[in-house]
């Protein structure tokens, strides 16, 4: 999900791009990025939708969350916010309370296996003080009462680019790729207080493994586990043929029913 979808702004003099700094150095919107979710489509229910799977059945699955009970879910969030909440639009905003209980009921409705948490905001802390679900690392760039600052401004646009932890933190991860060994306890220190100018901290009392012994990779690789079935499994057509007692076999009758989808859906 992007809100502020600076690459597609006309403002924007390198159409189609976002940089890390004001060399161009990294292009961050590059060919592999994809968006399903952009500016006023970001709504906080729509956001805690995709998180537990509530999506109206018109939705198609490139706009879900499809995961489940062996999945890694990682969740990255950015922009403006305060003690216990974040802004959505400059409009809505989402408490630290809501975040959580979503995270509970995709812990009971076997969602994610394990989720990675990051927040970069002013007082980010305030927003995993209230998670109690299992098997949850959270990461974020200021402790309550402390302000997550800019790392420098582009002249040319006028603004500044990016956030002090985002830039260390991208720095780092653009130096890991599937065979990498780094681990997500080297990744707690990739912003020092005297570079972040805020003290970032983290919570790691849910998660059950050592961080120091979780690779990047497990979140960030995009690695499918394949599972190697035994024993031979039952099929369909496997059942019919120990049902079946005549000769000869017929392949089952489907009757399919088509209708037209309501074009203007009211949810």
């Amino acid at each position: 999900m992007l809100a502020d979808d600076m690459a597609c702004n006309p403002r924007n003099p390198q159409a189609a791009t976002v940089f890390n700094n004001k060399n161009e150095a990294i292009n961050v919107y590059g060919d592999d990025v994809e968006v399903d979710y952009r500016g006023y489509e970001v709504t906080v229910e729509t956001f805690l939708r995709v998180l537990t799977g509530r999506l109206p059945e018109t939705t198609p699955r490139s706009k879900r969350l499809l995961t489940d009970e062996r999945s890694n879910v990682l969740v990255y969030m950015t922009g403006h916010g305060g003690d216990g909440f974040l802004k959505f639009q400059d409009a809505e905003e989402i408490s630290s309370d809501e975040l959580a209980d979503a995270f509970g009921q995709m812990h009971q409705k076997l969602r994610y296996h394990e989720l990675l948490f990051i927040i970069d905001t002013c007082q980010a802390a305030s927003m995993y003080k209230k998670f109690y679900s299992p098997n949850i690392v959270a990461i974020a760039s200021s402790k309550v009462g402390e302000d997550s600052l800019s790392h420098h401004i582009d002249p040319a646009i006028g603004v500044y680019v990016i956030d002090r932890y985002t830039y260390y933190a991208l720095d780092f991860l653009e130096k890991v790729n599937s065979q990498s060994k780094k681990t997500l306890g080297q990744f707690f220190k990739v912003c020092p207080r005297h570079l972040c100018k805020s003290t970032v901290t983290t919570r790691v009392d849910l998660f059950n493994r050592d961080p120091d012994n979780v690779l990047m990779t497990d979140f960030f690789g995009s690695v499918r586990n394949i599972e190697f079935l035994v024993e031979p499994q039952t099929t369909l057509k496997n059942v019919e043929l120990k049902q079946c007692s005549s000769s000869v076999i017929s392949e089952p009758k489907i009757n399919f029913q088509y209708s037209y989808l309501t074009q203007f859906p009211v949810f």
